[in-house]
């Protein structure tokens, strides 16, 4: 990203010596890549898996709305779980 941004920056420059409307161009490329590229600061990066959880309580919400979920699963479809159990054994 950053050598495509700098290559059109640098022809942007070059174009802009016979015409000053190539040199806006090239400050409006760096100013939109300054704002809504890297230079915002955005929402943090989601948590790789196997990373601790920011708190011991989030971990606890999480693990028991899964814990809810399978066994609503388990409940609403009892042939396919009893399926999937006999896959694991066998």
């Amino acid at each position: 990203m950053r050598g495509i941004l700098a290559t059109g920056t640098l022809v942007l420059v070059i174009l802009g010596i016979g015409d000053h409307l190539w040199w806006l161009a090239a400050v409006a490329l760096l100013y939109l890549y300054a704002a809504l590229g890297r230079g915002s600061p955005g929402t943090a990066p989601p948590a790789a898996p196997g990373t601790p959880p920011e708190s011991y309580r989030a971990y606890r919400e999480r693990r028991d709305r899964q814990a809810r979920w399978e066994r609503r699963y388990r409940r609403e479809r009892p042939f396919e779980t009893r399926r999937q159990n006999q896959g694991k054994t066998r």
